[in-house]
């Protein structure tokens, strides 16, 4: 959330494009660490690392802004990039339309909020794949977020893509990865050091690659749902919902955002199921001291 804002959040050894800069890596953000965003509000940061490096017209957290429009502004940079023949070798996109409005009335709905998130994601990744970058390119995808709406295996998991012609496709890779490893990940394909200890020390995600490339381009799907849907006013917690701060990521009651969604999507008298917590321990045989 403070995104520059506030120095005590900032990381003592820096951020991932610090050590981009550091290593002599391009880069360049796409909605993360700036505010605004377009032709009436270039977007601005207060990160120094960054001033140079980010674009000026892709809209940053505004819920009000679909991510399809942002889609279409990264799909126009990346043509940009073909014409230009190289493109920043470290990028960030954001595409933050998942974390929806709850149930406020007037607004789109939780599955409307999704599904415009997931097409742009297709729209960009199907982009990407038929460019002229893709035969050296991986992207990849997590959640943020991550610790709201705790699955039914345990509260701390959370869903991670891994695309790129060296992955190997129509596979689930159930490795126990951290977001960290997806970093560490990163990190060694550019080149760049570790930050902190949690990336140095974090199993990269080696079991999801391949060695031969599969160049074969991704074609997106249509949404399947109305992206036009709207929450009416009889949807369950929408006087709360209009009640809350939605024009900033992380600024209302992640516990009562849950149950709206589940409500919203399960049926207003659906039980919502607590947390799970599960436990994980690695047992390693005993040394033979004979």
């Amino acid at each position: 959330v403070a995104e520059g804002t506030f120095a005590i959040a900032a990381p003592s050894s820096g951020y991932i494009w610090d050590r981009a800069k550091e290593a002599g890596v391009t880069y360049r953000s796409f909605g993360e660490f700036t505010s605004g965003g377009g032709p009436n509000s270039p977007a601005t940061t207060k990160v120094k690392t960054l001033r140079g490096h980010f674009d000026p017209l892709y809209r940053t957290f505004d819920l009000s802004y679909p991510d399809a429009a942002r889609a279409d502004r990264y799909i126009s940079e990346l043509h940009r990039y073909e014409q230009e023949g190289e493109m920043p070798r470290l990028q960030i996109i954001r595409l933050p339309n998942d974390h929806t409005e709850g149930t406020a009335a007037g607004k789109p709905t939780p599955r409307a909020f999704v599904a415009d998130n997931d097409l742009a994601l297709g729209r960009l990744v199907e982009a990407v794949s038929r460019s002229k970058f893709w035969p050296k390119t991986a992207i990849f995808v997590v959640e943020d977020d991550a610790q709201n709406g705790p699955d039914h295996v345990d509260a701390h998991r959370t869903i991670a893509y891994a695309i790129s012609p060296f992955i190997r496709k129509h596979t689930v890779d159930s490795t126990m990865y951290s977001t960290s490893s997806m970093l560490r990940t990163m990190e060694l394909i550019l080149g760049l050091k570790p930050m902190t200890q949690f990336d140095a020390a974090a199993p990269p995600m080696f079991s999801g690659f391949q060695s031969q490339p599969d160049l074969s381009p991704y074609t997106h799907l249509e949404a399947t749902h109305d992206l036009n849907e709207k929450n009416t006013r009889y949807a369950w917690g929408s006087e709360k919902a209009s009640r809350l701060n939605f024009s900033r990521e992380d600024a209302v009651d992640d516990q009562l955002l849950n149950e709206m969604i589940w409500r919203s999507i399960r049926g207003p008298n659906e039980p919502v199921p607590p947390p799970t917590r599960a436990a994980f321990v690695f047992v390693r045989p005993a040394p033979d001291n004979d």
